[in-house]
């Protein structure tokens, strides 16, 4: 028989054949959280994400010694979320994959590029705007070519915007609703509102991001300006949207 949190994890996850993670905990906090019973409690945007960079820096769930204040983190388990993310269909029939240039998606750049997939990165609070780095050109390079200034190097500037089959973006802290936060600088809110304008991705484009658990938080304020998204990856599973606003957590 398939318990309550199993069940949670089948609707949720629309998997292709992931199999249930170790930690049944993930699955408890998962349902914690949709009955706000999550010690990080909504409160306004700047508590919020200083509560979520203290949790994740006293916790050690950082892949550097670097604090992760003011900055999207670099969080451990990153890899094992890029991979998860790479065995989505989402990932495997995506031909163009756009990327912020967080650190913590250095994995998922790679893996694109890896992949054969033509990848588009924004640049660093934009101040260069975005660049294409096509695979064929960069054989045996993609792992310089996946950090900001191998990207830089090995990248051209954007003369014709592509179209986008698959957006990953970075996350300081992100709710089931497909509430995003950032680190308050709006640069992801400007990349989506930009790539929506060029017509390059659409109303069912996957906007993925991938975060450590303890950065799913119960609700995320929203402002009228806020971009959403509709796919998280962890290093245990993989959230839709659309999958899980036909589940009543509350039954």
């Amino acid at each position: 028989m398939v318990g309550r949190y199993q069940f949670i994890y089948l609707c949720v996850s629309w998997v292709e054949m992931v199999p249930f993670p170790p930690e049944p905990l993930s699955f408890k906090y998962l349902w914690d959280i949709t009955n706000k019973v999550n010690v990080m409690q909504v409160e306004d945007k700047q508590k919020l994400r200083k509560r979520i960079w203290g949790v994740l820096e006293d916790n050690d769930h950082l892949r550097t010694s670097k604090s992760c204040f003011g900055r999207i983190p670099n969080f451990k388990g990153a890899y094992q979320a890029a991979e998860r993310l790479r065995k989505t269909k989402e990932w495997q029939d995506a031909l163009t994959v756009f990327s912020s240039p967080d650190s913590a998606l250095v994995d998922v750049r790679r893996n694109a590029l890896v992949d054969g997939k033509v990848l588009v990165m924004a640049t660093p609070q934009l101040k260069e705007g975005y660049l294409l780095l096509d695979p064929g050109k960069i054989r045996g390079q993609e792992e310089i070519a996946s950090t900001i200034d191998g990207a830089f190097q090995l990248g051209e500037r954007i003369k014709s915007f592509p179209q986008v089959d698959l957006v990953v973006e970075g996350s300081l802290g992100v709710d089931i609703q497909g509430n995003r936060l950032g680190k308050g600088k709006g640069f992801a809110d400007q990349e989506l509102a930009f790539l929506k304008q060029e017509g390059v991705i659409g109303a069912k484009t996957p906007i993925c991001t991938p975060v450590h658990p303890r950065q799913i938080v119960s609700l995320v304020p929203v402002e009228a300006h806020d971009e959403g998204i509709n796919m998280i990856t962890t290093p245990e599973m993989v959230i839709r949207m659309d999958i899980i606003s036909l589940v009543d957590f509350h039954v």
